[in-house]
């Protein structure tokens, strides 16, 4: 533990206030939070609380929800900048989650497409779905924690974020393509995964039987027959776990367009082949 000694002030800080700062900056962490203080320093969490909270009035911290804080950088002109790496903060804020849709694809390279939220599924309840904390948005997916698999570790600096593995990732569109960034942005994330020589098809499939939802069949099946007609033996894997009743390809769009019988599938937008 370090002792904490009332000195002179420096730059508008005393010199308990430096130690702690320096302290956390060691740490080489996100976010820091009172308990970060309190393994630190021999305090009451009372005290802790009360310094982090001057600490931020003074634009040493930065509050981006109650109790969790970021440091501001030295060089900073701002006393409220944007967060330096929203995804090693994601880790912090939403846990247990990770990181998925439109930002989990624009990692591995399977879009073109550039989005200005970051997508979370978090185990944790949630106010509300869209967030703007620390100056960037969040957009969170609630989903059961017993779901959070199919993630690999990617080091930013020394902290780790889950990330969804490309073949999580394309299940998680196809279940929801809006965290695709809509169905047409699905279909072309979609369509660049099959163009892989990396990519996996079985663990593909293994991802949708272990979630068991019978709308992912029939838009895994579908799509992969469309942009990448796999083996007889794996068609026959997606055929088995399709359910009863006729789902819509993008499920945000109306009920209208052929329907694909073989997927009970309405292709309720236009695929590439149809413009």
């Amino acid at each position: 533990m370090h002792e904490i000694t009332n000195d002179a002030s420096l730059r508008g800080l005393g010199a308990s206030e430096r130690k702690i700062i320096t302290a956390l900056a060691a740490l080489e962490q996100p976010t820091v939070t009172v308990d970060d203080v309190l393994n630190l320093f021999d305090l009451s969490r009372q005290k802790a609380n009360l310094i982090l909270s001057r600490l931020s009035n003074k634009g040493w911290l930065r509050r981006l929800r109650r109790g969790v804080y970021v440091l501001v950088p030295l060089s900073s002109t701002s006393s409220q900048p944007v967060i330096e790496n929203p995804l090693t903060v994601a880790m912090k804020l939403f846990k247990p989650c990770y990181i998925s849709g439109w930002t989990a694809a624009e990692y591995w390279d399977l879009t073109e497409q550039i989005h200005n939220v970051v997508v979370v599924y978090s185990s944790t309840p949630q106010r509300k779905a869209m967030q703007e904390i620390g100056g960037v948005k969040y957009r969170v997916r609630r989903v059961p924690e017993e779901t959070i698999f199919g993630t690999v570790r990617v080091w930013y600096g020394n902290v780790p974020v889950q990330m969804a593995s490309p073949e999580r990732m394309i299940i998680d569109i196809l279940d929801s393509p809006e965290m695709g960034g809509g169905c047409r942005q699905t279909l072309d994330t979609v369509c660049a995964y099959w163009g892989r020589t990396s990519k996996d098809p079985d663990q593909l499939i293994s991802y949708a039987e272990k979630l068991g939802r019978g709308s992912i069949f029939k838009r895994l099946g579908f799509t992969a027959e469309h942009f990448n007609a796999p083996d007889p033996g794996w068609i026959a894997r997606c055929v088995n776990g399709l359910t009863k009743g006729i789902a819509l390809l993008d499920p945000s769009g109306r009920r209208r367009g052929p329907i694909a019988s073989r997927w009970r599938l309405q292709i309720n937008v236009p695929l590439e082949s149809d413009v």
